[in-house]
């Protein structure tokens, strides 16, 4: 049986960053009807009404319908040490990082950290994210497991490291290369589930191991591959101490095979030009991580890149400091003040939506509105603490509704999530 969900409907028949607040598509009194788990109709929702009398009701009032959001660079694993106090970068991955990313190895705690975390975020209405796992082939198979039971579209990878990490935490390259490629065959494109390679970032995997896993990603094209690219410059140093061979850091990858589309590197806050031109000319994807970055102290993210590169936006999770993509955009839309890059609501809203759809080499899929979409949707409560009411109600359109809501809204905002379909 079809479902009907009536409420404010937003969705983007264009990039704002390109075309203005004018991409976005917004419908007062809206409906989508939901059915075999993909959008089947959307419009007004009287006529929907009329048009399918027999479809189960949902009315959701003047609460906002939208796309689930987007998450396109998580640590899944880090989610029980997410808001530890840190210092930098590799201070906070030898102080809270590996120490738990080495309880993986045991699949009962694996399993139990990736129910808490999909319990976590989809409670903050994300219905698809794109995570790093540990080196441990249980943690895959825990988030794996996890998500096909809630039907969920997930992106998730073996993390890969065979130098600069503790005993536990290390691989081989040819170990690193054989579990992926293991995890690869069993989960790609079962169900909603799709394999990343993943090695976690250049310092913490020698040539040999890059070089392996650039080798199985051109065995296995339509994967996605993730990993970290230029997010502190004492990081970038390093990288230059480990690889003076190459040009910079973008190299270390595209050097063994690691840079063309379906690439999709987290955080990318101090690149160089040439940097930019080769992502942009290989059609690569950078995340944008502001909660991290400032967390951190890693910097503030150029969101000009937006306008020539695929730009998504994420948590970060656990060096991100929330689990909300709600609190990411305001985060993101902080940064890019102090960068002097003001950020339209309509844009924030993209970016967690269809911009990091995009990102993933998924737009054709979630992050949007359409008919044929999967039905991944988040339903939002414009008024939903008595701060955000009373700025609503002296709204004179759609984006002064809602940006009270990006600045301030949390998990009480979220009054329905949808995946493939089904209420959860």
């Amino acid at each position: 049986m079809a479902d009907l969900l009536l409420g404010q409907v937003l969705s983007f028949a264009g990039d704002p960053f390109v075309e203005g607040p004018g991409a976005a598509r917004h419908i007062t009194a809206g409906g989508v009807l939901v059915e075999n788990g993909r959008i089947a109709a959307v419009g007004d929702g009287a006529a929907l009404r009329a048009a399918h009398p027999a479809a189960r009701l949902q009315d959701y009032g003047r609460s906002l319908i939208s796309a689930g959001f987007v998450d396109a660079h998580v640590h899944y694993p880090q989610t029980a040490i997410i808001a530890s106090w840190g210092k930098r970068l590799i201070d906070w991955l030898n102080s809270y990082t590996f120490p738990e990313e080495m309880r993986f190895a045991d699949p009962a705690y694996a399993a139990e950290i990736a129910e808490r975390y999909l319990d976590l975020v989809t409670a903050n209405g994300t219905t698809t994210v794109c995570t790093y796992c540990t080196i441990h082939p249980a943690s895959v198979e825990a988030i794996m497991a996890a998500a096909q039971g809630r039907g969920l579209r997930l992106f998730a990878g073996k993390t890969c490291m065979d130098r600069n990490a503790p005993e536990g935490l290390r691989d081989t390259a040819q170990a690193g290369y054989d579990e992926s490629r293991a995890l690869l065959q069993k989960w790609h494109g079962r169900d909603r589930l799709s394999y990343v390679i993943t090695p976690r970032f250049s310092p913490t995997s020698t040539p040999e191991q890059l070089q392996a896993l650039g080798a199985l990603w051109r065995e296995y094209p339509d994967c996605l591959m993730q990993t970290h690219l230029s997010e502190q410059p004492d990081e970038i140093a390093w990288v230059k101490e480990l690889f003076p061979q190459s040009r910079d850091y973008l190299d270390t990858y595209e050097a063994q095979g690691l840079l063309r589309e379906g690439a999709v590197y987290g955080h990318a806050i101090h690149l160089t030009a040439r940097e930019k031109a080769r992502l942009a000319e290989a059609g690569a994807s950078v995340v944008h991580c502001p909660t991290s970055n400032t967390f951190i102290g890693s910097g503030l993210f150029d969101m000009g890149l937006a306008k020539q590169l695929r730009v998504g936006l994420a948590t970060d999770t656990g060096g991100g400091s929330s689990f909300s993509m709600l609190r990411t955009m305001a985060a993101a839309y902080e940064v890019a003040q102090l960068r002097h890059q003001p950020l339209h609501p309509s844009q924030l809203w993209w970016l967690a939506t269809q911009g990091s759809a995009r990102a993933l080499r998924a737009d054709h899929l979630i992050g949007n509105i359409a008919v044929g979409m999967e039905a991944d949707l988040v339903v939002v409560d414009l008024a939903s603490t008595p701060a955000i009411e009373q700025a609503t109600r002296r709204a004179e359109d759609l984006w002064q509704a809602l940006f009270p809501t990006i600045m301030m809204g949390d998990d009480r905002a979220i009054r329905a999530v949808w995946a493939n379909g089904r209420r959860l």
